[in-house]
C-alpha cells in the first residue's frame, strides 16, 4: 500500500489528512497487544469528513498508515510541541488513555523509528513541501489545512469536555491574526458548535514547521472533537447524514480562508 494518497486540486489550498489511517504492516501488528491493533486514536473518517474538499478546488493528502506506525504531526526527533509540556513520540508507545500499544519487549528501538520515518514520515512530508511550493509558485501563496479530530474526552490529556471546533494557528505564528479570527467568527456566528482559537490545540508539528506567512504560506489546525459529526462510542461507523451538519460549516471555513 501507499505511504499517502494525493488529490491535486486547482486553488491554492492544501488539506493535509495524518491520521486517518488505520493500515498496519502486518509484521508490526504482530508485536501489539489488542489495545494497539485496535488503533484508538485514529481520526476515524476524516478523509471522509473532507471528501466535498475536491469540489471546492482543493488538494488533499491522505495517510493511509497508523499514527501508531509513525506519528506525521510530531517531530522526527521526538521533540515536543509545546515547551514544558509531554508530548507522545514520533512512534508512540502508549495510546492517549495510557495503555499499553506494544507486547511486552517489542517497543521499537532507535534503528527501527529512524527506519520508520524514513519509509513512512519522510515521503509524507516531502509531498506536502513540493505542493507548498508549487501552489506558492502558481498562486503566490499557499493556504495549508491540517486536518483532524479527536476524542471529545480524555482525562490524561486535557480537563473537562473540549469544544467541538478547535483552531490551531500556533498563536498567530502560522496564520495571520486577521485570517483566523475570520474562521473564529464563521463558528461564533453559527452559534451551533462551541469554538475556540489556539485555545488547547494550537497546532502540531505540520502547522509549526509549514506555516510561514513571511513566506506566502500560511497553516491552520482544525482539531474537531468526534461528537460534531460522529457517534463516540462507534468509531468505526460513518454515518453521513449525522455529520452533514459539520461538513456544511467546514465548508464554509475553508470558503473563508480561500477568500483570502
Amino acid at each position: 500500500m501507499n505511504v499517502y494518497e494525493f488529490h491535486r486540486g486547482t486553488t491554492p489550498l492544501l488539506i493535509s489528512i495524518p491520521h486517518s489511517g488505520t493500515e498496519l504492516p502486518e509484521a508490526l501488528a504482530h508485536r501489539l497487544t489488542p489495545v494497539g491493533r485496535g488503533v484508538p486514536d485514529t481520526d476515524w473518517h476524516v478523509h471522509l469528513l473532507y471528501d466535498f474538499a475536491r469540489g471546492l478546488g482543493a488538494s488533499i493528502i491522505k495517510a493511509n498508515y497508523s499514527r501508531y506506525v509513525v506519528d506525521l504531526n510530531r517531530s522526527p526527533d521526538s521533540q515536543p510541541l509545546y515547551v514544558g509540556m509531554p508530548t507522545s513520540p514520533v512512534c508512540p508507545t502508549e495510546t492517549f488513555g495510557g495503555s499499553f500499544i506494544y507486547m511486552t519487549g517489542q517497543e521499537p528501538d532507535d534503528r527501527e523509528i529512524a527506519a520508520r520515518v524514513a519509509e513512512y514520515w519522510r515521503p509524507y512530508h516531502d509531498r506536502i513541501a513540493t505542493e507548498l511550493a508549487a501552489l506558492r509558485a502558481e498562486h503566490g501563496k499557499a493556504l495549508l489545512w491540517d486536518a483532524h479530530s479527536i476524542a471529545s474526552e480524555i482525562p490524561s490529556l486535557f480537563a473537562g469536555v473540549l469544544p467541538e471546533f478547535n483552531l490551531g494557528t500556533r498563536d498567530g505564528a502560522s496564520c495571520p491574526r486577521a485570517i483566523s479570527d475570520a474562521l473564529l467568527d464563521v463558528l461564533l456566528r453559527d452559534g451551533e458548535f462551541g469554538a475556540v482559537l489556539d485555545g488547547r490545540w494550537k497546532g502540531g508539528y505540520i502547522t509549526d514547521h509549514y506555516g510561514k506567512p513571511a513566506n506566502g504560506v500560511y497553516a491552520v489546525q482544525l482539531e474537531l472533537a468526534r461528537r460534531a459529526y460522529m457517534n463516540e462510542e462507534l468509531e468505526q461507523i460513518w454515518d453521513a447524514q449525522r455529520a452533514e451538519r459539520a461538513r456544511v460549516l467546514i465548508s464554509r471555513l475553508l470558503e473563508k480562508y480561500l477568500s483570502y
